[in-house]
């Protein structure tokens, strides 16, 4: 019998949400290449195994990958970040939760995009830099507007996304971007939103993560702008966001 096809990826671990037996766990893997990859981890709840402290959610590890018949099944993994800035602080574990709730919806199997990778492992490093909870935001939402964007989802930021005038004042995520008032009466949830929010909104989608770590906006345009990033990725991923409502809940 041929031996069963294996494959090398470094990968995130970005959920760990089922349990198999009593020691087996099920994966969802962020691998290099951008694809969502399930697979089973054979002891991975097992205390001082070999794969326990190696599965970690947020870790990036090399994983060798053996085929199975539904899922792939781990045989060998070595830890090559395990983002250990994260571990044990509420704060840094909301906020990286937040991250891989967004990835996990927005990378799929057998559809390749390395950007994802990428964006995932620097935004994880930057909810471990982030000095304080304004930072953290500011990461968890610029990751989510910057990551939808890169899928289709960019919010329109100079016109009113239903008739085009130029002249608006709301914003609406079930609209797509911003309204003008005459639109926006007829557009539930529509918000207001002056040039000011509309210049925040786009530096989050354009800065680096290095310039937005070095923005100093303040407690409430920070929470205001990681719930409008909530709003946004529910409606568009149509999904209800359990990290995003646990961390507005802190």
């Amino acid at each position: 019998m041929a031996g069963r096809r294996s494959v090398r990826t470094r990968a995130i671990v970005i959920d760990r949400r089922t349990r198999l037996k009593e020691q087996d766990l099920i994966l969802t893997l962020l691998t290099q290449d951008g694809q969502r990859a399930d697979v089973i981890a054979k002891g991975g709840l097992k205390p001082g195994g070999r794969l326990a402290a190696r599965v970690e959610l947020f870790s990036e590890t090399d994983f060798l990958i053996a085929s199975g018949r539904s899922l792939g099944i781990i045989t060998e993994a070595a830890t090559s970040n395990p983002h250990a800035g994260l571990r044990g602080d509420m704060a840094r574990v909301s906020a990286a939760s937040c991250v891989c709730e967004v990835a996990r919806l927005t990378c799929f199997e057998d559809m390749p995009d390395p950007y994802l990778f990428a964006i995932c492992s620097r935004a994880l490093t930057a909810c471990e830099q982030a000095p304080d909870q304004e930072r953290l935001d500011l990461v968890v939402a610029a990751y989510t507007f910057k990551v939808t964007a890169h899928g289709g989802w960019r919010p329109e930021l100079r016109r009113c996304t239903l008739c085009g005038d130029e002249d608006v004042a709301f914003f609406s995520p079930s609209a797509g971007g911003m309204l003008c008032a005459s639109c926006a009466k007829d557009v539930a949830g529509a918000v207001p939103m002056g040039p000011s929010g509309r210049d925040r909104l786009q530096a989050l989608v354009k800065s680096t993560f290095d310039d937005i770590l070095r923005m100093e906006l303040g407690v409430d345009v920070t929470t205001e702008l990681v719930s409008l990033a909530h709003v946004w990725a529910a409606t568009h991923l149509d999904a209800r966001l359990r990290a995003f409502e646990f961390m507005l809940s802190l």
